[in-house]
């Protein structure tokens, strides 16, 4: 871990981030009290598809059947546009 005045920590920013990139942690100094830490995110995750199958299903087992026309009606108000 790395410990950096923040004076300092302003005129060398980037390679503090590539420092951070790289795995290493930053802590941030302000008159010698510890304020803030640098350090790399995780990795985006992105969407995982199939994570929720079955869950739907379980909540109300009819969701993928076709309406009534009662259904259509309370859901609505009315008659649905073509």
């Amino acid at each position: 871990m790395r410990k950096v005045n923040i004076h300092d920590a302003k005129s060398t920013l980037s390679k503090l981030v590539e420092a951070a990139e790289a795995g290493e942690d930053i802590v941030l100094f302000r008159a010698g009290r510890p304020v803030a830490r640098i350090t790399r995110l995780a990795p985006a995750q992105g969407i995982r598809f199939g994570t929720g199958k079955g869950i739907v299903s379980r909540i109300d087992p009819g969701f993928d059947k076709p309406m009534t026309a009662r259904q259509r009606k309370a859901l609505v108000g009315g008659a649905l546009e073509p």
